[in-house]
């Protein structure tokens, strides 16, 4: 039976205190990864990921920074490294700009915050830990995209900018790296159901009926795609842009 092994394995989770980020937390730890956990503002929140982890017998590092700026990002290394250095990097955390509105209307500092976030984020952690990976010769390099980079729907513009901008670094990225056993790839969720959704059920019926398999997906069903692609068993998956969506995005040839 094939299972997905992370013991070893050190993982770097940005936004882990995020309604999808203590998923992911919860799942690679399940996998066998200690974590070093980026938080931005939820202190309480990081604290019941840090606690959910320890409790699965891992190791766990929370580290608060703002994700946008190189001083932010070097004080995640600074943490970081008690622990070692990461072998996965999954770069989850955006700031969230609500409401959105139209091109005309969207204010400069939510085409800025998208560009700190998604953009520079990137850059910012490959710059800073991808050298050790490079030195070891294995390492995992996730990005949490989106549907909405395919679909470019009204009022989407500063979200789609910024993660556009993130798939432009990882796909140059990926063909930089590859040849050091580092593999980069992207995962792409649609409208996901969250544990606030199960507290708060959202009116779901209109978005549904154009998902082939006419349902969202959840928290658990994106995590698991990220463990796959942490693990051994997607070793030879470089490159790519995974839609976890349902089909509701289908890249095409």
């Amino acid at each position: 039976m094939l299972k997905i092994d992370l013991s070893g394995k050190l993982a770097l989770l940005t936004g882990a205190s995020g309604q999808l980020g203590r998923v992911m937390a919860r799942t690679l730890a399940e996998c066998g990864a200690d974590l070093v956990l980026h938080y931005h503002q939820d202190r309480a929140g990081i604290e019941r990921v840090e606690e959910e982890v320890r409790g699965l017998g891992r190791s766990a590092l929370s580290v608060q920074a703002d994700i946008g700026t190189r001083a932010g990002v070097q004080h995640i290394v600074d943490v970081a490294h008690k622990l070692g250095d990461p072998d996965i990097l999954v770069i989850n955390a955006v700031q969230q700009i609500h409401p959105w509105s139209s091109v005309l209307e969207e204010s400069i500092d939510d085409y800025e915050s998208q560009f700190r976030t998604c953009v520079l984020q990137t850059v910012y952690l490959v710059q800073a830990f991808v050298p050790a990976l490079q030195r070891k010769g294995w390492g995992r390099v996730i990005g949490i995209n989106t549907e909405c980079t395919m679909q470019m729907f009204e009022t989407q513009s500063a979200y789609v900018a910024g993660k556009r901008g993130m798939d432009g670094v990882l796909r140059v990225l990926a063909r930089e790296i590859g040849r050091h056993g580092i593999t980069v790839n992207q995962v792409a969720p649609g409208w996901t159901i969250s544990e606030r959704d199960r507290q708060r059920p959202a009116d779901d019926a209109s978005y549904c009926q154009n998902v082939p398999l006419r349902r969202r997906g959840t928290d658990r069903e994106i995590a698991n795609v990220v463990a796959f692609l942490a693990s051994e068993l997607s070793s030879y998956v470089h490159g790519a842009f995974v839609p976890v969506c349902g089909g509701n995005v289908m890249p095409t040839v």
